[in-house]
């Protein structure tokens, strides 16, 4: 090429037009890859750590009330649902600017976990106190019902057809099943002891139920509604007592999940086909819940007696890194 063709190929308006369109590309392509952030509720604190996925650093640190444990997020990612146990609410955090934009009083006595329908209308809540599961319309707080189901309401997962809502109640060691047009619960079903969490598989075929006590995972068939299998955990030199499963997360294919084991300081890796126990990974001190980072390579467990975050890869099963947070972290919320 001579000069002055390069010349002409790097001046000019079809060049500055050009390198206009690319300078477009590359901001719009980096704002695609922005980084995942992280929710933990600080139960100890009162606060919310914002963690930074990609920078492993807290960028903020938001006060809500008092003992706040479960969140959900709203399906559009734009807010953030807090349940603050001690004062009878829940706080709604905008989560472009960490701000608490909502406080509603109606959500009923000591909210512990919750869940959001698939469109984004509707909040199922867990009122561990008074034995309740509070229905409320996400945008104006109101209470459309309130469901009694067992003794100490844990655990709330909606299906992904939105048809039913599974809670968990600790004292009464089942899994209550309620229909999301009647709002009335429509099967009991008998789980081990303490139940804490209940999560879908990816299809909605199955919910995982966790029990703390017990140290099994119930698997309840959706169609059936009955348990077709349990499963435990045995780690040697760790005391059969202080395996106590928690958060229960699958990968995005569906065929590998996640429990985290409380005391026993680890997190289990199940095969979703087999039932078998394929790995267990050290973390900090008593995980409790877990969730994936933005592209579902790495889960970060909150562990609640060593006031940290642990990072886990997913194709090695090595812990990278733990970060300090607040004190007592219970939950945590990935936005990707």
């Amino acid at each position: 090429m001579q000069i002055e063709e390069l010349s002409a190929t790097t001046s000019g308006p079809v060049f500055m037009q050009r390198f206009a369109i690319a300078l477009a590309l590359l901001v719009t392509s980096a704002a695609s890859v922005q980084a995942a952030t992280a929710f933990i509720s600080n139960e100890k604190d009162n606060t919310i750590s914002v963690l930074d996925l990609e920078t492993l650093k807290v960028v903020k640190t938001v006060p809500v009330g008092r003992r706040p444990r479960g969140m959900v997020l709203s399906p559009d990612m734009k807010e953030l649902f807090i349940c603050a146990g001690d004062d009878n609410r829940l706080e709604v955090m905008d989560t472009a600017t960490f701000e608490i934009t909502r406080k509603h009083e109606t959500s009923g006595p000591d909210p512990e976990l919750l869940d959001i329908s698939p469109d984004g209308k509707i909040l199922y809540i867990a009122n561990e106190d008074d034995g309740l599961v509070t229905v409320l319309n996400r945008e104006d707080g109101k209470a459309l019902a309130e469901i009694q189901i067992g003794v100490e309401p844990e655990g709330m997962a909606v299906a992904p057809d939105n048809s039913v809502v599974v809670a968990t109640s600790e004292s009464t060691s089942m899994a209550h099943i309620l229909d999301t047009k009647t709002l009335k619960v429509v099967a009991n079903v008998l789980v081990d002891t303490r139940p804490r969490v209940a999560e879908y598989n990816v299809d909605g075929k199955e919910v995982w139920v966790t029990a703390e006590v017990g140290g099994t995972v119930a698997v309840i068939d959706s169609a059936t509604r009955k348990v077709k299998l349990k499963f435990g955990f045995e780690i040697p030199g760790v005391r059969p007592e202080l395996i106590q499963p928690m958060g229960v997360k699958f990968t995005r294919d569906g065929k590998r999940a996640f429990v985290a084991l409380g005391r026993a300081n680890r997190l289990a890796v199940v095969d979703t086909a087999t039932y078998k126990i394929l790995d267990y990974v050290l973390v900090g001190q008593r995980p409790w819940h877990i969730d994936f980072n933005g592209d579902g390579t790495k889960i970060i467990s909150a562990n609640g007696l060593s006031n940290d975050v642990t990072v886990v890869d997913i194709a090695s099963l090595k812990a990278e890194k733990s970060v300090p947070v607040g004190r007592l972290p219970w939950g945590i919320v990935v936005k990707p």
